[in-house]
């Protein structure tokens, strides 16, 4: 391991500490700094000349400002002579533009891969992409990691009755991450017939599957944004009968009044990971945060020695 360095951008910090920690490394020195006009500055102080570079730096909010910092980072380090440079992005910003689903709109998610690619990054490892075809995009190797073993074990550590799950997809397109977790964690499968009435805002008209009439039902989603989506289904699956309901999802951007729409809903707890700094939520009562350092650095450590991630699912 001695020729592995992990670096973090300002995003998430925190993040970045852990992981070094689980692989038992010291995290990178590099000083980051904005000029008066709002540039960003960069410089690594120590050697990484032939080394494997890992830069730890979602996307999240400030989305342009984190995005911009990855570049400069991974450009520093290329100047820099290093051997590898895998970008590291738990949360990748940009992807909900992933297709021209109206005319005359840009397709983010390309445009963003573009850039990251352009800029140096010989591969990417990202969590839970809001399209699994965004892997495509990029024209380097791209490890695709989901956050579903961290979820489904601390459900696991729950002792819930499998003869009394309902695992619940909140539209017809998480579906197949559904059934992965219904695999693991027993239970039965459920549907939320969803239609969107505007970008912002969508209508759950049905459910389809269960029952879930006096059930604990689980919903697992890829990011939870402004909570009108997910909280619309909870309040479906209340309708419906159900006894505890609980939400669960990689990423919680929690923009606008998600936070308030989320303690006002219907539901026990909601369960999110810290791909993105969860400050906001970490002393509220129903939140529950959990730490994916583990996998993201034996994901890094496979990555390294040119060992399979796909075994990480298995």
């Amino acid at each position: 391991m001695n020729d592995l360095k992990i670096f973090s951008g300002r995003a998430n910090q925190k993040l970045a500490q852990d992981i070094s920690e689980y692989l038992g490394i010291s995290l990178g020195a590099i000083s980051l700094s904005n000029f008066p006009d709002g540039e960003i500055g960069c410089q690594v102080e120590e050697d990484i000349r032939g080394r494997d570079i890992f830069l730890v730096q979602p996307t999240c909010p400030p989305v342009n400002e984190n995005l911009m910092e990855l570049l400069i980072m991974i450009d520093c380090c290329k100047r820099a002579s290093a051997e590898r440079i895998t970008a590291v992005i738990p949360y990748f910003g940009y992807a909900r533009q992933d297709r021209k689903d109206a005319g005359r709109v840009p397709i983010t998610a390309k445009l963003a891969a573009n850039i990251i690619t352009r800029a140096g990054a010989d591969r990417v490892l990202s969590m839970d992409l809001h399209a699994p075809q965004i892997q495509g995009f990029f024209d380097v190797p791209v490890d695709h990691l989901y956050a579903a073993p961290v979820l489904n074990k601390y459900f696991r550590s729950l002792d819930l009755d499998p003869s009394e799950i309902v695992v619940v997809s909140p539209d017809e397109g998480r579906i197949k991450q559904a059934a992965k977790h219904l695999d693991k964690l027993g239970g039965t499968l459920a549907i939320i017939d969803k239609r969107r009435t505007t970008p912002e805002e969508t209508r759950a008209a049905n459910i389809i599957g269960g029952p879930v009439e006096g059930k604990t039902c689980l919903l697992f989603d890829d990011m939870i944004s402004t909570g009108g989506s997910i909280c619309n289904a909870a309040a479906i699956v209340k309708e419906f009968g159900a006894r505890d309901i609980y939400l669960a999802a990689t990423h919680g951007v929690f923009c606008g009044p998600a936070i308030e729409r989320l303690s006002a809903a219907p539901i026990r707890e909601v369960v999110i990971t810290n791909s993105i700094p969860m400050t906001k939520v970490e002393d509220l009562p129903n939140f529950t945060v959990l730490n994916i350092d583990e996998l993201l650095g034996e994901a890094i450590k496979r990555i390294h020695r040119n060992e399979s991630v796909s075994r990480l699912f298995e």
